[in-house]
């Protein structure tokens, strides 16, 4: 369970999209979000995303998004932290 303080990151990158296995604090700062996305990258432990040692995550977009208040059945229930090109689909 994902507590008040802390989100999930969702990711976008090279076209593909994933989360990290753990959630975060929410109110970690971008640089720090950064390089958790780019050691996870760079060392291929996300399951479907191949290792790119030459990961550079300088420009992207840091979204947050806070939890709804009062989700509806089956909508996200957490804090979300989303990591993403500024071009439209990873490209």
């Amino acid at each position: 369970m994902i507590q008040p303080h802390e989100a999930r990151v969702n990711v976008t990158y090279d076209g593909r999209n994933f989360e990290l296995p753990d959630p975060v604090h929410y109110a970690a700062g971008d640089g720090d979000i950064r390089g958790w996305v780019a050691e996870a990258i760079r060392t291929g432990s996300i399951q479907g995303i191949p290792a790119d040692p030459n990961v550079n995550l300088q420009n992207f977009m840091i979204d947050r998004f806070d939890r709804p208040e009062a989700p509806a059945p089956g909508q996200r229930d957490h804090n979300l932290i989303q990591v993403r090109p500024k071009t439209a689909y990873g490209s």
